[in-house]
C-alpha cells in the first residue's frame, strides 16, 4: 500500500513538473543565429515573399518565419540578398511552421 501511494505521489509530482516546464517555455525569449532571407525568392518554399531566419540545430536546417508585421518591416533588406544575422524573440508553432515574433533583429555577424 505504501509503495502504491508513493508511486502515485511521484507520478503526480512528475506530471505537475512537466506541465509547468511546458507552459513556461511558451513565452521564453530565444536567440536565433543564422541567415535571414526570403522564403520565396531564396528558398523557394512559398508563393509569396516572407522573411525567415534559417538556423542549424543538431546538424539540421530549421526555418523560423517572422510574424507578418515583422516580416514586412525587415523584408526589403533581405529579399534580393540573404544576410547573416540574429533574432531575439518568442517562438510559437503554427502547424508545421515555427513563427518568431522578434523583439530585436541584428544584421551581420
Amino acid at each position: 500500500m505504501r509503495t502504491l501511494l508513493g508511486s502515485m505521489l511521484l507520478l503526480a509530482a512528475l506530471a505537475l513538473l512537466l506541465t509547468g516546464v511546458e507552459a513556461g517555455d511558451k513565452d521564453k525569449t530565444v536567440k536565433l543565429k543564422g541567415t535571414i532571407t526570403c522564403a520565396k525568392c531564396d528558398l523557394g518554399k512559398e508563393s509569396t515573399c516572407m522573411t525567415v531566419i534559417v538556423t542549424k540545430e543538431k546538424d539540421k536546417e530549421v526555418v523560423y518565419y517572422f510574424d507578418p508585421t515583422s516580416s514586412k518591416k525587415y523584408h526589403s533588406k533581405i529579399c534580393t540578398e540573404a544576410m547573416p544575422g540574429s533574432v531575439e524573440g518568442t517562438v510559437k508553432t503554427d502547424g508545421e511552421k515555427k513563427i518568431v515574433t522578434p523583439t530585436k533583429v541584428n544584421f551581420g555577424k
